[in-house]
């Protein structure tokens, strides 16, 4: 126990890595751990896709808006929403699959998301470093198109994952009352907000990206730069035209 919560209370993100390889057999047992994370009906409607060709990798860097750790790290792993496998199997089988709809979708990305973490977690157990790419599902379409993926298959979570070349400092998170709710949900006051938020805007690090962003607010740099809602609406088309496309709505 004590193990675990140290690795967990004190996990970081790994942008950076050795030259260092992750042997096969290492990067097998990890998959095949972060395989027994719970799945919606035992259907394990999810697959992973292991990249660790270096020109594949190029490939992929775009997708990623080129972060240097997606052609750095040994290994990038791509986990994807699978219902292709498992409607195969229905046909197979003289059974009728029904899962071209939201849903369906849905339940497979949960299922790949829980496979992802629990990747993540026994690899850090192991002493490897991870990051985790938010881009993946901005830019799912040109994904589908590098990796080859069927329709019924879409991405929703990409890994990096090699041996830290780095100890980055911790970035913070809000106090754990902020996020969890006892037996019902308790909506919050202005005054719980400034309560919740005021450690994490007056880090110095919180200041700077104020400054450097020229904004009064740290929530300003979220919505007025980081993750405005002209892009949200760009990437949210694209998203839905893939789920479209894949076979999901």
């Amino acid at each position: 126990m004590d193990d675990i919560q140290n690795i967990l209370k004190n996990r970081r993100t790994i942008r950076s890595y050795s030259d260092r390889d992750v042997d096969r057999d290492l990067l097998n047992d990890i998959l095949e751990m972060g395989c027994r994370a719970s799945t919606t009906g035992n259907m394990q409607v999810y697959s992973i896709v292991v990249t660790r060709d270096s020109d594949k990798k190029k490939e992929l860097a775009p997708c990623h808006f080129n972060q240097p750790m997606v052609t750095s790290a040994p290994v990038v792993l791509t986990f994807c929403a699978d219902f292709n496998r498992f409607n195969k199997w229905c046909l197979a089988r003289e059974a009728v699959p029904g899962y071209d709809n939201f849903l369906s979708f849905f339940t497979a990305a949960i299922d790949a998301l829980l496979v992802a973490q629990t990747v993540c977690v026994a690899a850090e157990a192991a002493g490897l470093g991870i990051c985790y790419l938010g881009t993946t599902t901005y830019t799912a379409d040109k994904i589908i198109e590098v990796l080859g993926l069927p329709r019924g298959v879409v991405p929703v979570a990409t890994i990096t994952l090699g041996w830290p070349a780095e100890e980055p400092e911790q970035v913070d998170r809000l106090p754990l009352d902020a996020v969890v709710h006892e037996e019902e949900y308790s909506d919050y006051t202005n005054e719980k907000i400034d309560i919740l938020y005021r450690e994490k805007e007056a880090r110095s690090d919180s200041k700077l990206f104020i400054a450097e962003n020229n904004k009064k607010t740290l929530a300003q740099v979220f919505t007025d730069v980081r993750y405005t809602k002209k892009d949200n609406e760009h990437f949210s088309e694209v998203f839905l035209k893939v789920l479209k496309n894949q076979g999901f709505l």
